[in-house]
């Protein structure tokens, strides 16, 4: 075999049995995915409702700032804002200069 080594030649030989043979060294049997029988869908409005139920129950569980922690973040994210929009423009001065005294 080219490129490739003896031990891992007989690796891929084992992995390949197990595959055909639907088990795995370690696992056992292959099973059936769980919830496979959730796969029939029902019209486009249930599954439309079905999400914005999640969506609302998921929400839920998220454990939200308080009013003075989401003042304190705002102003971080404000101030890093406008000093990332004064570097980049800082650069793009100095660059533009730098092309026009380079060529003019």
């Amino acid at each position: 075999m080219v490129g490739a080594s003896a031990g891992s030649a007989r690796a891929a030989a084992r992995r390949s049995a197990a595959v055909r043979a639907g088990t795995t060294a370690a696992k056992g049997v292959a099973t059936r995915r769980q919830g496979a029988d959730a796969d029939v869908r029902g019209s486009i409005f249930a599954r439309l409702l079905r999400f914005l139920r999640e969506v609302v129950a998921e929400l839920r569980k998220v454990i939200w700032p308080h009013r003075n922690q989401m003042v304190t973040y705002t102003i971080v994210v404000i101030v890093f804002v406008v000093f990332m929009v004064a570097l980049v423009a800082g650069l793009d001065v100095l660059f533009a200069r730098g092309v026009l005294g380079i060529f003019g």
